[in-house]
């Protein structure tokens, strides 16, 4: 699981770094898998093989999250020339200008205020940000409460700081995310699929059923109306046990995707053929770019502990 692949930055403060990896580690990485006797194939082949209890050959799939204009400049070009198939889940909202990638508006309300004023149901909290010691503070302090808030309340707050701030979170949308054209060139390329990730990337587990399953339909018509195919395939927004449990697995199959990736650790097990709407992910973190992490990663050792539970998964 990646999100985004560019150059790694200079900036001091960068709490969203560790979505993003370089060019340079993602080669590398891709360069060990095969070392270690991995195949790269694409998300369809991994389902069939699934489905067929096809397990002669250990495999790998590159999937990225949201749909950021780097996966066609960057990410692209190099799964292109390393002949790696790679999948994008697209939020739709992004190109059609409705979705936020608040998380980036966060980090840059931080870095530029000098102090903060961050509205809690408790209260309001002050936060001294005109150090980088200050920012780091303030956002390992607001963010996981602010999730917590719902993503409405989540959204409606970082909205008022990003207004106070200036910070433009549409001309965020416009300056990372994909548009349409750019979307149009990605699909053409042999190596890519595109498949869903929601319109607006809400937390389904945080809203009512019924609108997170109107979430899903938009996306979907959407992106059919676009790109001319409708998604086989679904990522759920955020993808951990708070964003996506039962009952939004029970919502994907309905839905009748061919799979559904979560973003729970793990490798793919026999007994997932049974759980194609629950897939864990390995995520290549920009925190740790080290291919021995993912080396340690891919042995399956981090999460031998958790197997007995993969036949009941919850």
């Amino acid at each position: 699981m990646l999100h985004r692949v560019r150059e790694a930055g200079a900036e001091t403060f960068a709490p969203n770094r560790l979505l993003d990896v370089t060019p340079e580690f993602l080669e590398a990485t891709i360069a060990r898998v095969r070392e270690l006797g991995l195949v790269c194939i694409s998300l369809d082949e991994a389902v069939r093989r699934l489905e067929e209890k096809d397990f002669s050959q250990r495999f790998a799939v590159f999937t990225l999250d949201d749909g950021y204009k780097d996966n066609l400049t960057v990410a692209a070009p190099l799964f292109e020339r390393l002949g790696v198939p790679f999948t994008v889940y697209l939020a739709t909202g992004l190109p059609d200008g409705t979705a936020e990638l608040w998380w980036v508006a966060l980090e840059r309300i931080i870095a530029k205020a000098q102090r903060l004023r961050v509205r809690f149901p408790s209260g309001q909290e002050k936060f001294d940000t005109s150090t980088a010691a200050g920012k780091w503070a303030c956002w390992n302090r607001v963010y996981w409460r602010l999730r917590s808030l719902g993503e409405d309340a989540m959204r409606t707050e970082v909205a008022r700081l990003a207004a106070e701030q200036r910070v433009d979170i549409a001309a965020i949308t416009r300056e990372l995310a994909l548009s349409w054209d750019e979307l149009r060139l990605l699909a053409a390329n042999p190596f890519a699929s595109i498949e869903a990730h929601t319109a607006d990337h809400f937390s389904l587990a945080r809203i009512p059923e019924c609108r997170a399953r109107r979430e899903i339909e938009h996306g979907l018509t959407r992106h059919e109306a676009e790109l001319g195919r409708r998604p086989a395939h679904f990522s759920y927004p955020y993808g951990d046990a708070a964003s996506a449990g039962q009952r939004e697995f029970a919502i994907a199959r309905d839905f009748g995707f061919r799979s559904a990736t979560t973003t729970r650790k793990g490798l793919i097990q026999a007994d997932h053929a049974a759980h194609l709407m629950q897939l864990p992910r390995l995520s290549l973190n920009g925190n740790y770019q080290d291919v021995r992490v993912v080396e340690v990663l891919l042995s399956g050792l981090p999460f031998a502990l958790a197997r007995p539970l993969v036949a009941g998964i919850a």
